[in-house]
């Protein structure tokens, strides 16, 4: 079989973002695959820019990048009860390109915040938003990873045993809805 290839979409545009932390966590955990990191850093969109210009060539790549992952990973930071603008942006953006990426992608969703709720509304609302695009989201089990700024050791590397516990468990279910 060939090398299973595993996007990551962080919705946090940081350098040191504990999202895409918790994504490279999640591919080491996953195990064997080629992993990704997609880059979401867009423009704002709008309808006038998209009319005058076209899609951004870097949107394209983006849902180029998704059609050819054999799954997506998405963590988001919870903003005012809510995903990240920018993972907003991207859909957005996405949604106005040629490349229909998302039908029938298996995809994995989770999140990483400082409060105490580890971002659940974030989450909840991001399963909304990707609705209209058919993907097989997979329901659990939901990471939800709390106080996130002290979840990590200096490698990057998760130290919770029940976050490592439910995360393997939400990698082997992606591994298993793959392979379906």
């Amino acid at each position: 079989m060939a090398t299973i290839k595993l996007l990551g979409i962080s919705g946090s545009l940081r350098a040191q973002s504990d999202n895409t932390k918790l994504l490279a966590e999640a591919a080491r955990l996953f195990g064997d695959a080629q992993y990704s990191q997609a880059d979401i850093n867009l423009p704002l969109y709008n309808g006038d820019d998209e009319e005058a210009s076209g899609v951004p060539a870097a949107v394209d790549a983006l849902a180029q990048q998704i059609a050819d992952a054999d799954a997506v990973l998405i963590s988001t930071p919870e903003y005012n009860k809510g995903p990240s603008g920018a993972l907003k942006n991207a859909l957005d953006w996405i949604s106005r390109s040629q490349i229909k990426p998302w039908g029938g992608k298996p995809v994995a969703v989770m999140s990483a915040a400082a409060g105490r709720a580890g971002g659940e509304r974030a989450q909840m609302v991001l399963r909304g938003f990707m609705v209209p695009f058919r993907p097989r989201i997979l329901q659990g089990p939901e990471i939800h990873l709390a106080a996130s700024y002290e979840a990590f050791d200096d490698n990057g590397h998760l130290t919770g045993e029940m976050y490592i516990k439910e995360l393997t468990a939400l990698m082997e279910n992606l591994r298993a809805e793959i392979g379906r």
